[in-house]
């Protein structure tokens, strides 16, 4: 077998591999670029890890990329109803807005969103390559976001082509199509793919289907002007359109509507990357983009309601291995920002910052420690700092333990909105971690322990106005945003995985999180206590059979922990069979035994599905 495998680690996504003659490079050793913002093998780096690979993605099957997520430790998440609503995903009881998302390494994340995050109902499983997630505050690397973690997701970039179509449950069609070629000059490829479903209700007591339809498109080019120099652009788009319900008068209670919402959202960069085995520099221009438009036929064609954010980004970052096994990470970024709705006028603010990190990378021991320095135009500074140690006690086994802080500077819209306050500082924390590691996921057999523990503050929270005109509401008679809110998440998470008998894989986790609002003692709303995730898949020397069960404990959807949702259970199915070596027909069963089931209250979940699909490469 030949190949031809260059890593990419312009844009963060270190681990892909243009492989030409459609072969597939086996991974031998697993690379992240979210511990230190360069490439880092998992067992160097002392911070949790999660990598979820191709192959695994597709195993899972379908759009819908909570599906995959679930099976990382320290992951649950919350939808307003039907497919391609408002998706937000938390790790460790950190808000979803707490959590930093990169897609082809652009941060994604929409400026005009109240928090500032990134809705994952944007996003498809179906062109993803590979998926990193970062467990833990890590500013120190990252800047701003990161105090529940980083989530860093890669398209395809693979030569050869692959299509995939599938057909299901509520007049459900998902089409995928992928395709690249490369060699010794460069690479140029990308991916498409077409969502549709009738979906269901949205409002768990309505009748009214809530369709969605969404079209995605991505590419990147790279030119190798040497071993050691190339330059690379990439961009991507996305466009949905979906049907929701809200909150019609006289009752004001979620029901069956006709609205619905428009998004689209695109990325895009470019840049160049200098790697000469001693010093790597990676350098680019990075831009992403969001609008959305509400509308409701009720009260007339035109939008009800719209936001634009858009972010600019320029960047530089770097590794110097110039001593034995001392190395030092450094870089710096500047990012422009700006939003704009139906009712506040164009804003912008600019933040900055640089970093450096010494490390150790030797025989058993890896080690990493470093800071960070941001400003911002309108609050002022922030120091990040961060520390992790990897240890290889006995053969494989390897002791983890890592301490990070994180920061998010104040949303636009809740520093200059008609609700902001530009007086409001950055919410902060402080993350721990101390684990074991034997073997890493993806290697039979696998397990690993982790205590954390995360502490927030400062955290920005709403203040209603109503009847107070004085102090912090004086001219803000609908209410304003204060750093109010306090927090402590505390847990373990465990994982293993084993290849039992020959074709036969086994793999789950278990999460505990006591996450509490220590303002008021309430556990903090929508992050269930426990979840277990449990997979297992048998191959037959040909056809393949798989299990997902996920099981989630109960959790309050209010800060007063007074709207209780219930815990559920889920259960999918999946097949796959081979009919030749580039042809293969698959299948699932999505929520076996139809659970009827909420993650935020009020909003339906979707039941019992079952879709047929072919993959051809």
């Amino acid at each position: 077998m030949t190949f031809v495998a260059l890593a990419i680690p312009a844009y963060a996504q270190d681990d892909v591999k243009i492989v030409i003659a459609d072969l597939r490079l086996p991974d031998e050793t697993q690379i992240t670029v979210t511990a230190t913002g360069t490439r880092t093998e998992i067992e160097d780096t002392g911070q949790p890890v999660t990598v979820i690979g191709r192959d695994e993605i597709e195993s899972v099957q379908g759009h819908d990329v909570t599906r995959i997520l679930e099976r990382a430790p320290g992951v649950s998440f919350s939808r307003n109803g039907a497919p391609g609503s408002f998706t937000g995903v938390s790790v460790r009881g950190a808000a979803p807005e707490q959590l930093l998302v990169m897609v082809d390494g652009v941060r994604v994340a929409d400026p005009a969103a109240p928090g500032g995050g990134f809705d994952f109902g944007n996003l498809a499983a179906g062109n993803l390559a590979k998926i990193e997630l970062l467990r833990g505050s890590n500013s120190t690397i990252w800047g701003s976001d990161a105090i529940g973690g980083v989530l860093v997701a890669s398209t395809l970039a693979e030569s050869g082509v692959q299509v995939s179509a599938e057909y299901g449950s509520r007049d459900t069609a998902y089409l995928t199509a992928s395709g690249g070629a490369g060699g010794e000059h460069g690479y140029l490829g990308g991916s498409a793919g077409w969502y549709r479903t009738d979906g269901f209700s949205s409002a768990a007591h309505g009748t009214e289907l809530d369709g969605f339809e969404q079209w995605s498109a991505d590419g990147q080019g790279r030119i190798y002007f040497s071993d050691s120099f190339e330059i690379f652009a990439r961009g991507r788009y996305a466009e949905g359109d979906l049907e929701i319900d809200g909150y019609p008068p006289p009752s004001y209670t979620l029901s069956d509507t006709a609205e619905r919402q428009e998004t689209r959202q695109w990325s895009t960069a470019a840049g160049a990357v200098y790697d000469s085995g001693v010093l790597y520099l990676s350098g680019s221009y990075a831009v992403s983009d969001t609008q959305r438009d509400s509308f409701d036929p009720a009260i007339g064609s035109a939008p009800t309601y719209t936001t634009h954010g858009r972010s600019d980004r320029l960047a530089l970052t770097g590794e110097w291995r110039a001593i034995g096994p001392l190395l030092v990470d450094f870089g710096g970024s500047y990012e422009w920002t700006g939003f704009s709705t139906l009712f506040d006028a164009r804003r912008e603010t600019g933040i900055g910052g640089t970093y450096v990190q010494l490390g150790i990378e030797y025989g058993p021991l890896s080690g990493h420690a470093g800071v960070r320095q941001d400003e911002h135009e309108d609050f002022g500074g922030a120091t990040s700092f961060g520390a992790d140690l990897s240890y290889e006690v006995a053969l494989d086994l390897r002791l983890r333990a890592s301490v990070g802080e994180g920061f998010k500077a104040p949303s636009l819209f809740q520093l200059l909105s008609d609700y902001g306050n530009a007086q409001l500082t950055p919410e902060q924390s402080t993350s721990m971690d101390l684990g074991l590691m034997w073997h890493r996921r993806g290697q039979w057999p696998y397990a690993a322990v982790t205590l954390y523990r995360r502490d927030s503050e400062d955290l920005i929270g709403f203040v209603s106005c109503f009847g107070t005109t004085t102090g912090i509401c004086a001219g803000r008679p609908f209410g304003t945003y204060d750093n109010i809110g306090k927090a402590r998440s505390q847990g373990v998470e465990v994982e293993a995985g084993v290849e039992a008998v020959d074709g036969l894989t086994l793999l789950g986790s278990y999460s505990l999180a006591d996450n509490e609002d220590r303002s008021t003692g309430n556990p903090l709303a929508r992050r269930p206590r426990h979840a277990v995730s449990a997979a297992v898949e048998y191959d037959f020397g040909g056809p393949v059979l798989g299990a997902d069960l996920r099981w989630v404990s109960h959790s309050f959807d209010d800060a007063a922990a007074t709207v209780r949702i219930a815990p559920y259970a889920t259960l999918d199915l999946t097949a796959r069979v081979p009919v030749s070596d580039r042809f293969e027909l698959f299948g699932r069963v999505e929520n076996v035994w139809d659970e009827q089931y909420q993650t935020a209250v009020g909003y339906a979940s979707p039941g019992r599905g079952v879709f047929v699909g072919a993959r051809l490469e």
